[in-house]
C-alpha cells in the first residue's frame, strides 16, 4: 500500500498496469475509486496511478488551510517517489484544476491532460456549498452533493446508487474541514488569464448534464488546440456513468495525438 510524504503528508496512491505513465486524479468529493473503470480498462495498455487527493480515501487529512499548488505537489510527490518524469495526466473536477495547474506550470511533464469539467476557475458558490455542511450528517450531505453531480435518475437506479454510495461508506473517517478546504482551495486558484499560455494538448470533458459544462467551453474557447467532448445523458461524474462513452472520448483523444499505445484502439 504505496504512499508518498514528499509534500509533508501521507498521500496514498495505487500503481496498476506497466506501459506509458497515466496519473488520474479525482473530484471533491469522490477518492480514488470514481475511476476504477478506467484503471479497469486503461491498465492493459497504461501505468495507471490513481491517487486519494489530501482529505480523502487513505490520504492524510489536515485542519489547516492549504492551496491549490500543495494539492498539485502532493500529486507531483507521488510523481517523484514513482520516478514519473512526464505523464498523461487526467482530472475530474478539483482534480481538473491539478491537472491544468500541473500543465501551466510543470509543461514538461505533461504529455497531454485531460479535464473533466474543465473550469479554470472554480466553483462560484463555494460558500453556498460550504454552509450546507453545518447541522447535517456528513455522509447524507456527501452523498446529496454527489447526486447533484450525476445526470438525473443515474443515483436512482441500482447501479448508480450503489457506486454514489460506495464514496460515503466510510464518511466516518472523513473530515469536514479539510474537505471545506479543498473546495477553498480550488475556488481560490484563477487559471483563466493563464489559459492562454498552455503548452500540452488538452481535451475537456463535460457530461450533458455537468453544471461545468458553460465553465469547460470558456477554457476550450481560450486554450490553444484544446479540443471539447461533450458526453450525452452524463453530469459531472461522466467518467462513472457511461465508462464506455468516456473511454472512448479519452482514447480517440490520446490516439489523435500519438499516446495511445499499440492495441490500444482494440477497446469494446
Amino acid at each position: 500500500m504505496p504512499y508518498s510524504t514528499r509534500n509533508g503528508l501521507r498521500i496514498h496512491y495505487e500503481v496498476h498496469g506497466d506501459g506509458p505513465p497515466m496519473v488520474l486524479i479525482h473530484a471533491n468529493p469522490f477518492d480514488r475509486r470514481l475511476w476504477m473503470f478506467q484503471v479497469a480498462r486503461f491498465s492493459a495498455f497504461y501505468r495507471v496511478i490513481a491517487v486519494d487527493l489530501r482529505g480523502y480515501g487513505l490520504s492524510d487529512k489536515p485542519n489547516t488551510p492549504f492551496t491549490l499548488a500543495d494539492m498539485k505537489n502532493d500529486v507531483l510527490g507521488v510523481c517523484a517517489d514513482e520516478g514519473i518524469t512526464r505523464a498523461i495526466f487526467a482530472g475530474v473536477s478539483v482534480g481538473s484544476g491539478i491537472s491544468m495547474l500541473t500543465a501551466l506550470d510543470h509543461p514538461e511533464m505533461v504529455e497531454a491532460a485531460i479535464l473533466v469539467g474543465g473550469s479554470s476557475g472554480g466553483p462560484r458558490d463555494v460558500e453556498k456549498i460550504l454552509a450546507g455542511f453545518e447541522g447535517k450528517d456528513l455522509g447524507d450531505y456527501l452523498l446529496t452533493l454527489m447526486r447533484s453531480y450525476v445526470a438525473p435518475g443515474f443515483g436512482d437506479t441500482p447501479l448508480g446508487g450503489w457506486l454514489l454510495r460506495l464514496f460515503v461508506e466510510d464518511s466516518a473517517n472523513l473530515n469536514q474541514t479539510c474537505i471545506g478546504n479543498i473546495f477553498r482551495a480550488r475556488a481560490t486558484c484563477n487559471m483563466t488569464p493563464r489559459l492562454g499560455e498552455m503548452k500540452p494538448p488538452v481535451l475537456v470533458i463535460n457530461g450533458e448534464h455537468d453544471g461545468s459544462l458553460p465553465a469547460g467551453r470558456v477554457t476550450v474557447s481560450l486554450t490553444p488546440g484544446a479540443e471539447h467532448f461533450v458526453l450525452p445523458n452524463t453530469g459531472h461524474a461522466c467518467c462513472i456513468e457511461d465508462p464506455n462513452g468516456f473511454d472512448r472520448g479519452m482514447i480517440r483523444f490520446l490516439s489523435a495525438h500519438g499516446l495511445a499505445p499499440k492495441g490500444a484502439l482494440r477497446f469494446g
